[in-house]
């Protein structure tokens, strides 16, 4: 059984002609192209620790089976805004598990995009501890409940956005988690 004990937040920007190479330079932007990536669902381990980009990237190497949680979205439309985002919410209890997030919008802002996600990660995470709030009000509003309730301690998001290339080559945004052993 494998329950990452390890996790690290990257993002990234590519451009190119083609698509699949716009991707693979968001991925090096990122600092993981030379992983094998597999994705995976939206729970932040129990008792896992948050490093920071570069000492995750030392535990990497060409080849492994990485696992992520990613979001990613991509354009060849000029100047169409695109974003992606991870939200993470961590439980204050660190035997509880958390929840990642992934937004991948088009036309927001890399704030807006972010809110979205970290709203809706903490949203997860608050009712599966049987937080009492009112979906109806705004994020600022949910976010000051869920911290005051005791049982969150933490919520953010890694965003990444981007406009499109000027002249229409792909360019390609992702956030990710790589979950570690």
């Amino acid at each position: 059984m494998f329950v990452p004990s390890r996790i690290f937040f990257t993002k990234g920007v590519g451009r190119h002609k083609d698509y699949l190479a716009s991707f693979e330079l968001a991925l090096r932007g990122a600092g993981i192209e030379m992983c094998n990536l597999v994705t995976v669902s939206s729970i932040f381990p129990p008792d896992c620790k948050r490093i920071s980009k570069e000492e995750g990237l030392k535990y990497l190497k060409p080849g492994q089976v990485t696992f992520c949680v990613m979001a990613r979205n991509q354009t060849n439309e000029p100047n169409r805004l695109i974003a992606s985002s991870i939200g993470v919410a961590i439980p204050a209890d660190k035997n509880l598990y958390g929840y990642l997030s992934e937004h991948h919008p088009y036309g927001e802002t890399e704030k807006v995009c972010g809110e979205y996600a970290e709203d809706l990660a903490a949203t997860m995470l608050a009712t599966t501890l049987g937080i009492d709030f009112n979906p109806e009000v705004d994020w600022s509003e949910r976010e000051n409940i869920y911290k005051m309730s005791g049982k969150i301690v933490r919520s953010f998001n890694v965003t990444q956005s981007a406009e499109g290339h000027k002249n229409g080559l792909w360019t390609t945004v992702l956030a990710s988690a790589i979950l570690l052993p």
